[in-house]
């Protein structure tokens, strides 16, 4: 995909460059379109399993190990929102941030009172994300310390 736009890679290209057969890829997968998402529910996952690793750190310690994650796999992140596949991507990680956001806003009492949860969590999740997206397109622009401190610092305050 860094290559070529999503719509004009074949799956024959996919198994030219992993150097298998066609029929390898057609095992594993329906065609090019599952392949994409089985990625990205892979990169989900891991993002999941990095959360509920960080559940006894702090929130700044647990932001970071996930910007971590971000700059680590800095390749196939901006390679997905620089293509086609950047909204197949966008709405996966979307649903998983405001799943990790629903434990966290309160609409019973405090600042968020009477506010409606839903519209609080698609707020800050679609915020978390144009974050995450901007910092990775800009070529990870800002030091990842400061990228997840800045992030909780916003959190905290709003939520």
């Amino acid at each position: 995909m860094s290559e070529k736009s999503f719509d004009q890679i074949t799956i024959q290209d996919i198994s030219h460059q992993a150097n298998i057969g066609r029929r390898t890829i057609y095992d594993y997968y329906m065609d090019k379109f599952d392949l994409l998402d089985r990625l990205i529910e892979e990169h989900i996952n891991e993002l999941r399993k990095l959360c509920e690793s960080a559940a006894e750190l702090s929130f700044v310690e647990g932001n970071l190990i996930w910007f971590e994650y971000f700059e680590r796999n800095y390749s196939f992140f901006s390679t997905m929102l620089a293509s086609k596949g950047a909204s197949a991507f966008r709405n996966h990680f979307l649903e998983f941030v405001i799943e990790e956001l629903e434990g966290e806003v309160d609409v019973t009492e405090g600042k968020n009172q009477g506010l409606s949860k839903d519209l609080i969590l698609k707020f800050f999740g679609a915020a978390i994300v144009e974050i995450v997206e901007a910092w990775i397109t800009n070529g990870l622009s800002e030091p990842t310390q400061v990228v997840a401190e800045q992030v909780r610092i916003l959190l905290d305050r709003n939520l």
